[in-house]
């Protein structure tokens, strides 16, 4: 970035060091404001973006450091340069712990002041370029590629990499729209495997659906008048996605057992059944086991189909995969819509990060792709979400600090235990504390009592 397109904020109350800085970085081509007072720096900053803020950390009403927090809420793009008289090594790293990208201490060399901004505004160029590199790698993942490097999905795909060369049944279980389908094919891709055909077993008639497993013969039904091969003998030596297979009809269910345990179906209308090599994934956000239990699910075809199981969690579970995800999926919808969309702001990054997403991947999809839409970039701002998008009161994520983030958790999980176990007795030897602990809990947390 050339210095003339630069916006520069300073902010000093020494009207000399104040002036002497605006002027010279004038003379350097610069755009530059200077204000005396961490609030009025934090009200410019709101009005427009500045690409570096030089503020001093000794300023009446609101200190420097406060003032950086502040404007990096508004503008976390912003590069910040703290200037300090006492160049302590203490207050370099609490600038560093709050946000600032580097320091100043007085008196001030403004060939010093020069080289540092110019230095700041290369990383910027450096990270941009970055930032596009990441998204055209995102460009050049399929649209279904399996996101996320958290510890729970890293288990998931670790297992999956073991099983998918050896074609063997895979039963995936997680709530809707954690991507099971997605993972399904990820499977199917590392197995080297033909076709991939899926059938939600929940949206089709049992009719319609062992039809278009097994196939049919000619003349089996009217309207038949040629042989059709169903989705098994398609599929080749590829795979089968069973989607919703707890919807499954238990008499479907006895045909689908001798596709796995024979290796052959027998299409309607036929007297010799077909031999088939395909590979069986099945997908439920049901408890296969209790469905087994309550006489809906067949359990021989249970623990066929169950002899690896993946489980994907539920995003709320894996956090910090939302910020991959969001790079991805911003980058997809931005890629389908023809809008340059760079990222989302911080705020908006702290709200989406405490968000309970019972839709899991799927809302956080259609929030991004509404964001999209209606946005105008280059960033994704929190008025671009879904109104009826709320992060979860007090929780622990909204907060930087680790003792307030501790509290808030602390204070969530009381309330969850209290709202199971009302007798707080009973309560405080679940939670593992005396129960005087337990109500000295209750009064410093504010603890909402059932």
């Amino acid at each position: 970035m050339s210095s003339a397109r630069a916006n520069i904020l300073v902010c000093d109350d020494e009207p000399v060091i104040r002036d002497t800085l605006a002027e010279f970085l004038t003379d350097e081509g610069f755009s530059v404001e200077a204000v005396g007072t961490g609030e009025e720096a934090v009200r410019r900053s709101k009005e427009r973006f500045f690409d570096v803020v030089l503020c001093d950390v000794n300023l009446p009403g609101i200190d420097g450091v406060e003032a950086l927090q502040k404007i990096l809420v508004v503008n976390p793009e912003t590069f910040v340069l703290l200037i300090t008289a006492y160049g302590t090594v203490e207050s370099a790293v609490e600038a560093f712990q709050r946000g600032a990208q580097d320091y100043l201490m007085k008196p001030i060399l403004l060939d010093e002041v020069l080289g540092k901004i110019r230095r700041l505004l290369k990383l910027r160029e450096l990270s941009r370029e970055n930032q596009w590199l990441r998204r055209a790698l995102h460009q050049q993942q399929p649209a279904d590629a399996v996101v996320g490097k958290s510890l729970a999905m890293s288990k998931v795909y670790q297992l999956a990499r073991k099983v998918a060369p050896t074609k063997s049944t895979v039963l995936i279980q997680g709530e809707s729209g954690t991507g099971k389908e997605v993972l399904a094919r990820f499977v199917h891709d590392q197995s080297g495997g033909e076709r991939f055909l899926a059938v939600n077993c929940a949206a089709i008639p049992n009719d319609l659906l062992e039809n278009q497993l097994f196939g049919h013969r000619k003349g089996a039904f009217t309207g038949a008048d040629r042989d059709q091969v169903g989705m098994f003998v398609h599929a080749g030596d590829g795979t089968v996605f069973l989607d919703e297979i707890a919807d499954l009809p238990l008499a479907t269910q006895a045909k689908l057992l001798r596709a796995i345990e024979q290796k052959e179906i027998m299409p309607v209308g036929a007297n010799e059944p077909v031999k088939v090599e395909g590979r069986i994934i099945a997908a439920t956000n049901k408890g296969l086991a209790g469905e087994v239990q309550a006489g809906r699910f067949r359990d021989d075809l249970f623990y066929r189909l169950n002899v690896v199981a993946l489980t994907l969690p539920p995003l709320r579970e894996r956090r910090e995969d939302i910020p991959e995800l969001v790079e991805f999926l911003l980058a997809k919808h931005a890629r389908t819509l023809n809008k340059r969309i760079d990222g989302v702001s911080h705020e908006t990054m702290r709200i989406l990060l405490a968000c309970p997403w019972k839709g899991n991947v799927r809302e956080l999809d259609n929030a991004l792709q509404r964001a999209v839409i209606l946005g105008d970039g280059p960033l994704v701002i929190p008025g671009d979400l879904p109104p009826d998008l709320a992060p979860i009161v007090d929780d622990p994520s909204l907060v930087d600090d680790l003792g307030q983030a501790l509290k808030r958790f602390e204070r969530m999980h009381i309330e969850r235990i209290l709202n199971q176990l009302p007798d707080k007795k009973e309560a405080a030897r679940k939670l593992g504390i005396g129960l005087s602990s337990l109500y000295r809990k209750i009064d410093e947390l504010r603890v909402v009592v059932p």
